[in-house]
């Protein structure tokens, strides 16, 4: 781990942060000009890079394949297929996040945060397993995915066979109300929406003096890719472009106001996203040094942007390659708050804060499983990564593996040649087990049926 030799701030202070967790939608690993990109995509990313740099940028950090069992894994710190969110829930269905679940909205909540949800939710659209019912005293935002804006403008749609999907709002205690169909003009307008009503939340809570957790799963840059009005053209390279335009002048803005408020010290602000790149033309994302797409077990899926920004925690331009996951964000955002995470279940999340503020090297792991689905596709140890199912792209079929393929991810980040050879198979032996250990706490606690009735 890279880390100046600035002094930090006492580690053990009894202040309860307040956390921004700005968690963008299918970003690509190289996009962001921190990561490689910026520039060599056509356009800078000045605001996110300077966030960067003020604080921890993590280049392990690892998610599911899609973006339900990512949200889940975030929110409760438990692997998706613990927890029946392996797959995109059906509405209408008892699908998503069942009521056992405990997220870390309702953690923060009981340590007396103000919480709020604006953007996409993703983990089950019955009234019960809504934001506003799992934890977040308010919310605004989309039940299920942004490709039903595009419904509308498409030939034969008929509203009266599939209603037009719609955005929503909602306090605890009450039932949500509809605010809009969500079209296409909803979704050019829909994170312009996330970030002012986040500005709205946290000047509210700063005058209630309360702590806050803005949970912000905003529409960026899931397809279709449209830019607000108001960045149209911004950059005469499309919308692709004018969108990266928009949300670095969103974060900018953001942080802004954090200082405006002189809050910016006392605030954690997390940036990360649900994937790697979209395989959607004429949307796809640049994975970088990776390969392949979401809805696999690539690299190119499972490695994405990571930075945490905490002035006077963690250490300003740091970086650390050591594997991380998005369950880990659950534990390490439950424990800087001051909640005690569940201990009647398996929580395979660690608290990842030694790492990012120095005190340590170390993430904590050095494994991790991924699935697809509810299928085992691969395992990352250190720097192996073990293939038994091979699928680079989304339309690719998955196939079977009889023999695994091993890639060294140091020589080979691309996963382009298997060197699963008489002289590597002994890297079978960690990555097995991790999926012994992984399944001996099955037996002990039974993995949740997706579609499980609360």
């Amino acid at each position: 781990m890279s880390v100046p030799s600035a002094p930090m701030g006492d580690p053990e202070r009894d202040t309860k942060p307040n956390i921004v967790l700005l968690f963008v939608d299918n970003l690509g690993y190289g996009e962001l000009g921190c990561y490689g990109g910026g520039e060599v995509r056509g356009v800078p990313t000045p605001n996110i890079d300077r966030l960067a740099a003020q604080g921890v940028r993590l280049t392990n950090m690892n998610m599911e394949a899609q973006c339900t069992p990512s949200r889940s894994a975030v929110l409760t710190g438990r692997m998706p297929i613990r927890s029946g969110t392996t797959k995109i829930p059906l509405p209408g269905q008892p699908s998503g996040l069942t009521r056992w679940e405990v997220t870390l909205a309702q953690l923060l909540s009981d340590q007396g945060y103000a919480t709020a949800h604006f953007g996409k939710w993703h983990l089950g659209d019955l009234p019960e397993r809504q934001p506003n019912a799992r934890g977040f005293d308010e919310w605004w935002g989309l039940l299920e995915t942004h490709d039903s804006s595009l419904w509308s403008s498409q030939p034969g749609y008929d509203p009266e066979v599939v209603p037009q999907e719609q955005l929503f709002e909602g306090v605890a205690g009450q039932a949500s109300t509809v605010v809009a169909d969500y079209d296409l003009t909803q979704r050019a307008l829909f994170d312009a929406q996330c970030f002012e009503r986040t500005h709205d939340f946290i000047r509210r809570s700063v005058d209630a003096d309360r702590p806050f957790f803005a949970y912000m799963p905003v529409a960026f840059p899931h397809f279709p890719t449209l830019p607000h009005p108001d960045y149209a053209g911004s950059t005469g390279l499309g919308d692709f472009a004018d969108s990266f335009h928009e949300i670095d002048q969103r974060v900018g803005q953001l942080c802004d106001l954090l200082d405006e408020l002189g809050i910016a010290d006392e605030t954690l602000f997390v940036f990360t996203s649900d994937n790697g790149a979209e395989d959607v033309l004429p949307w796809r994302g640049w994975t970088g040094p990776w390969g392949g797409s979401y809805f696999t077990a690539m690299e190119g899926c499972l490695r994405v942007p990571f930075i945490a920004r905490w002035p006077g925690r963690i250490p300003a331009d740091s970086t650390s390659n050591e594997i991380t996951h998005a369950v880990d964000i659950f534990t390490t955002l439950a424990t800087v708050a001051g909640a005690q995470v569940p201990d009647d279940r398996p929580i395979d999340g660690i608290d990842i804060m030694p790492l990012l503020d120095g005190r340590s090297s170390k993430s904590g792991r050095d494994s991790i499983l991924c699935f697809v689905g509810d299928r085992l596709h691969a395992v990352k140890w250190r720097n192996w990564k073990l293939h038994f199912v091979w699928q680079e792209y989304m339309l690719d079929p998955p196939v079977q593996l009889t023999i695994p393929r091993a890639f060294n991810l140091y020589e080979d980040p691309g996963e382009r040649h298997d060197v699963f050879l008489p002289s590597n198979t002994w890297v079978q032996r960690p990555c097995q087990a991790a999926i012994d250990e992984f399944w001996a706490s099955v037996t002990e606690h039974p993995l949740i049926a997706p579609g499980t009735a609360d």
